[in-house]
């Protein structure tokens, strides 16, 4: 639900316009692949970093059955040895490891490779030690004993928003403008996942609203390109703009907010005085 109205199942904004109906197309889009199970990849390469042998192997098995590549390690430090071979887009972390601790495992990974979805698998859980990890960087947590089958939705979910190997490190220095992978919009740092409409700067999620969503969308769909508050107010209000320029500048105002508190220092957006907006 986004937190300014949210966008409805039918019917985005009425009447709805030809980039509203592109944005509905795109939900149900995703929606129908979600119920069918396709539509995505089925070769993401996982690892899996778990101490014992028997889980291990278990899961090995049961992510190769169901088309991943699947790599284990047994220790934190073997795993963080074996992600600088290959990167994963996934790891499935045990938190009772030997030696390095689980939790300074996660705190690695999101360090060294904040594109890599992380799904902790651990005994624990009371509510106090889930928010913490997932406050530490950690995109699910799945309880032992789990269901094989809640795992795979859950290790699906974070592949899906994390967009796979193919993001996880691919561009991730690369700087390119307005690159697109699949349904993946890309400009410096930030990423906008267009199937489930999530923002990512430098890895960190960011909550937008729909129309701050909508707004960062257009520019970055269009880098070089100078909008105008009009172009703007009526692309993402489907509307002609009669003296609503306010409203462009406050949405504008907190898209900057959002994205600086994520990457500060960093500039995204820039005003063409006199002109309007355009990426930077």
């Amino acid at each position: 639900m986004w937190p300014d109205g949210g966008i409805p199942p039918f019917g985005l904004l009425s009447p709805m316009g030809d980039r509203a109906r592109k944005v509905q197309d795109r939900i149900e889009g995703f929606n129908s692949r979600a119920v069918r199970g396709k539509g995505r990849d089925m070769s993401e390469y996982i690892l899996i970093v778990e101490d014992d042998t028997d889980i291990s192997q278990m899961l090995k098995e049961l992510l190769e059955q169901h088309g991943y590549h699947a790599a284990q390690a047994y220790s934190g430090t073997e795993a963080l040895l074996s992600m600088e071979r290959r990167v994963p887009g996934a790891v499935i972390l045990d938190l009772m490891l030997p030696g390095m601790a689980g939790e300074d495992v996660l705190a690695a990974i999101k360090g060294l490779y904040p594109r890599t979805g992380v799904v902790v698998s651990s005994a624990k859980d009371s509510v106090k030690d889930r928010i913490s990890l997932l406050r530490a960087g950690a995109d699910d947590y799945i309880v032992k004993p789990f269901d094989t089958e809640e795992l795979l939705a859950r290790l699906e979910a974070v592949l899906r928003r994390r967009g796979g190997e193919a993001l996880a490190q691919g561009n991730a220095a690369s700087g390119d403008a307005g690159v697109e992978a699949g349904r993946i919009l890309k400009y410096k740092d930030i990423c906008i996942f267009q199937e489930d409409f999530q923002v990512t700067v430098d890895g960190q999620e960011v909550a937008l609203t729909k129309r701050e969503y909508l707004i960062l969308e257009l520019l970055m769909g269009n880098p070089g390109k100078v909008f105008t508050k009009s172009n703007i107010y009526e692309s993402v209000w489907n509307e002609a703009l009669l003296g609503e320029e306010n409203a462009v500048n406050v949405h504008i105002s907190n898209i900057r907010q959002k994205l600086a508190k994520a990457h500060p220092g960093e500039t995204y957006i820039q005003t063409v005085w006199g002109i309007g907006f355009k990426m930077k």
